[in-house]
């Protein structure tokens, strides 16, 4: 199956939903909305011609200056009988930076889930356990969220020359 092929196939069974696809590094990019993303990937995985069954990869990107739609997931699945690779994207607000589950599709997004709630802050509607997996429960901030400067402005023990400035 070609990525047009795919393509066509999408807008056949969910129309002007897929806002944009595009192929970047070979790999197919399809944009859908965030109150999709449950039954797109659910078709993406269920239809017998797709047969998306793998997920690889879930995450988040934060991008703070892109305002009502800070947090991009981003979805990687694997069809590996055919060896196709999609990323299928979906934007969500930081007013409410929140997605439904897919961790009834794949058990392993349960992980997955946990990880970009504990470092970006999504919360993933219907998760059995959303809670902290790899930093201190204490934490009152999500570390991968762009909103903190990277360095200290304020130390008096830095040495710019140390740096190569």
């Amino acid at each position: 199956m070609t990525h047009p092929e795919i393509v066509e196939k999408l807008k056949n069974q969910f129309g002007s939903d897929i806002l944009e696809a595009y192929e970047n590094y070979d790999m197919l990019n399809i944009h859908v909305p965030a109150y999709k993303i449950y039954s797109f990937l659910e078709y993406l995985k269920t239809d017998a011609e797709l047969n998306f069954h793998f997920l690889t990869d879930l995450t988040a990107v934060h991008n703070p200056f892109d305002e009502g739609a800070e947090f991009l997931m981003v979805y990687h699945l694997h069809n590996m009988p055919k060896n196709i690779r999609i990323r299928i994207k979906a934007s969500i607000p930081a007013s409410n930076p929140s997605i439904d589950s897919i961790h009834q599709l794949w058990p392993s997004a349960n992980w997955q889930e946990r990880e970009t709630f504990d470092f970006f802050g999504v919360n993933f509607i219907g998760h059995p356990n959303l809670i902290r997996i790899m930093n201190v429960d204490e934490m009152d901030y999500f570390p991968l969220q762009k909103q903190y400067p990277l360095e200290d402005a304020t130390r008096q023990d830095k040495n710019d020359a140390m740096f190569g400035r």
